[in-house]
């Protein structure tokens, strides 16, 4: 990859990343200021809705991957170089610490910048971050990878899973399924709750579930999430 366009695929990758952080956690600031305004079933709609989006607008440039375990199990999948690995990681990152700091001018530290925390044990949570990462990078890899695919409809897939797994496990483990999405708020407003589960959860699901839809395909060979422009 040419130096030019692997800058262009890590600024797509920090202002994907920035949106997800900016709207889906600011769902949950705007709802804990407003009272519940925004409400659970909201706030899951708006993170399926903005990860839809970010994918329409710069899937073509970088894969949209806008999540360090989506980028990690694209590499162990053999789907995207290690080598961009950690530039991915830190745009990613960056991405949403930005979106966490806007926040923290826009709000001050209100819900703890909607930083991911869990409701039941840690363990189940642990769990259930698992488990979930496991079914989204499952219909990741078979709508970016797979060119039986529909690929036009990849967006929707991914987005409609991710609004999917936060409206039902939402209120146990905060169905984060991306430890940029978690780390973020937590730098900035300085909680470190368990934020454990929210890095090693998503990175071991999204590891399995690549290899999970590898082992399912029968023959078809995979497809390079990012050329070389």
């Amino acid at each position: 990859m040419t130096n030019d366009g692997e800058l262009r695929c890590l600024a797509a990758e920090f202002v994907g990343t920035f949106g997800l952080v900016f709207a889906g956690t600011g769902a949950v600031i705007v709802n804990e200021v407003t009272g519940g305004g925004v409400t659970h079933v909201g706030i899951g709609l708006t993170f399926g809705l903005i990860v839809m989006v970010m994918i329409y607008a710069f899937g073509h440039i970088s894969g949209a991957h806008l999540n360090p375990a989506v980028t990690l199990a694209f590499a162990a999948g053999r789907h995207f170089p290690w080598p961009l690995v950690p530039r991915y990681w830190a745009a990613q990152l960056a991405g949403g610490v930005t979106a966490s700091l806007v926040h923290r001018a826009l709000f001050g530290d209100v819900a703890n910048l909607g930083a991911t925390l869990p409701r039941g044990s840690a363990g189940q949570s642990f769990g259930l971050e698992i488990v979930l990462t496991l079914l989204l990078m499952t219909v990741i890899t078979a709508v970016a990878t797979d060119t039986r695919a529909v690929g036009q409809a990849a967006a929707i897939a991914i987005g409609g899973t991710i609004g999917l797994e936060a409206l039902f496990a939402g209120p146990i483990s905060g169905a984060s399924m991306n430890p940029a999405r978690s780390l973020a708020p937590a730098i900035v407003s300085w909680t470190w709750q368990d934020q454990w589960l929210y890095v090693a959860g998503p990175a071991i699901g999204a590891v399995i579930g690549v290899f999970v839809y590898n082992g399912i395909r029968d023959g078809e060979k995979p497809a390079a999430r990012v050329e070389s422009p």
